[in-house]
């Protein structure tokens, strides 16, 4: 892992695959590290540069006071690619982490080559729902909401049937700071791309989950209709479509990345 300075934080990224190829920054979901992905390092390695990192208040990177906000979340990963000596990448992200990528692909478009945003909208969530998420966190830290969480993440299907990994994602989420993960919250509270979509160039691939309560295929649809040219993908999973269906979502995103348009 590597550290870089940004804004009084500690960002903590790693970078793994040929120092030639595209560079393709993954940026994760709320409550979530970069082991997130590690279902698909292995498929993206041998043909992509790999830049991973923890969002401000999560696994390795520092928590500073929050809130936080969308933008301060995007020039996080700006300076992640630029520390990564990436001056244009690939960008996919999974649920907060697909806000950061289209807010990358609006607002730094000389930066961002395809994008992938998975189980992820315009906006998440209602200012109320996240106040509320914010007070519950905040009067008793995360071990109140991961018995919640995990089933928004999840189906009961794949609780059922891999529970291992169910529990290394509830650890996951435990192991947040609370200032960290209110400071996203907050993020997410204020986010709102409804008008910096139709400025966005770049190819663009949705993936929804077709059981996603969070994020449900409504709200990734919307964005593949205001993203000229985008196209949506729906993947039978909750809210993490990457680890429930990773075999369908790697198939997805090296086809969308490798392809020509």
């Amino acid at each position: 892992m590597t550290k870089l300075q940004v804004d009084q934080c500690r960002l903590s990224f790693d970078v793994e695959g040929p120092q030639e190829a595209p560079p393709l920054l993954l940026l994760n979901s709320l409550g979530t590290t970069t082991d997130l992905w590690k279902q698909q390092v292995d498929q993206l390695t041998p043909l992509f540069r790999v830049i991973r990192c923890d969002t401000r208040g999560h696994g390795l990177s520092d928590s500073p006071p929050g809130p936080y906000t969308l933008e301060r979340l995007g020039r996080d990963a700006l300076a992640v690619l630029a520390a990564a000596n990436a001056p244009r990448a690939h960008v996919c992200g999974i649920s907060l982490g697909g806000m950061v990528a289209l807010w990358l692909a609006a607002n730094a478009q000389e930066r961002v080559d395809r994008v992938i945003a998975a189980n992820t909208g315009a906006t998440i969530g209602t200012p109320s729902f996240w106040n509320q998420r914010i007070a519950a966190v905040q009067a008793s830290g995360l071990s109140g909401i991961t018995d919640t969480l995990t089933k928004r993440w999840f189906t009961d299907r794949f609780c059922q049937t891999d529970p291992v990994i169910v529990g290394q994602f509830r650890s996951m989420l435990s192991a947040c700071t609370v200032e960290g993960y209110a400071g996203c919250c907050a993020a997410l509270r204020d986010a709102n791309l409804n008008d910096a979509l139709a400025r966005i160039a770049a190819p663009v691939l949705v993936i929804n989950g077709a059981n996603d309560e969070a994020t449900p295929p409504e709200a990734g649809n919307l964005v593949q209709t205001r993203v000229r040219g985008a196209r949506a993908v729906t993947l039978e999973a909750a809210h993490l479509s990457n680890v429930e269906q990773a075999g369908a979502f790697n198939a997805t995103i090296l086809s969308f990345l490798t392809n020509s348009h």
